[in-house]
């Protein structure tokens, strides 16, 4: 029994340094010197201090602000700590429901835009957290910022474009636009 253990045993502890402590350590040093923004969060910073992330979806609900896409996420919108779904199917009542409710309250906000909503305004993303929009739920919403802001469409317009991300590389994707840096350079307009 002695010769099986002891083996086991001394095998234990050298692969629980080695996957356990040693690699863990070496990713973390590697991503921390190669890729230090992203590693620490893809933090956005506003005079010094964390305001989001680049990578997870912030709620914004105030009228002057460009709003995300919805999140699956409980117990509050956009929480990191329950990534995911909501797992409704398209045949599902309570999707239907949700939908039309996002609809009707995107409707309310902006009376006027009589304009198709772009499906990404109703709906959530697998994970509940995308930070993104597209290109035409962004413009879909420049005539309610303006209204709300007193700003002319035009000049929305010219930074919803500036703010569109290109596919990766091209053609990884679609083109996109990040809400919170749209929302960051809008406050700083005005």
């Amino acid at each position: 029994m002695k010769n099986i253990l002891r083996p086991a045993l001394v095998m234990f502890l050298i692969l629980t340094l080695l996957t356990g402590i040693a690699y863990p350590l070496l990713v973390t040093g590697a991503a921390q010197l190669l890729f230090p923004a992203q590693a620490g969060g893809s933090l956005i910073l506003r005079d010094g201090k964390p305001i989001g992330s680049s990578l997870i979806g912030q709620n914004f609900s105030d009228p002057k602000h460009f709003w995300s896409r919805p999140s699956a996420t409980g117990p509050m919108a956009n929480n990191a700590a329950a990534s995911g779904g909501s797992n409704l199917g398209p045949l599902n009542p309570a999707l239907t429901d949700a939908v039309k409710g996002r609809i009707e309250a995107l409707r309310v906000a902006d009376p006027g835009n009589t304009a198709p909503v772009p499906v990404d305004l109703v709906t959530a993303s697998a994970s509940g957290l995308d930070p993104h929009i597209s290109p035409a739920a962004a413009f879909y919403q420049v005539p309610r910022v303006a209204r709300v802001r007193g700003l002319p469409i035009e000049n929305l317009q010219t930074l919803v474009q500036q703010q569109v991300e290109e596919p990766l590389w091209g053609f990884f994707g679609e083109p996109q636009v990040n809400v919170l840096r749209l929302n960051l350079a809008l406050d700083a307009v005005r």
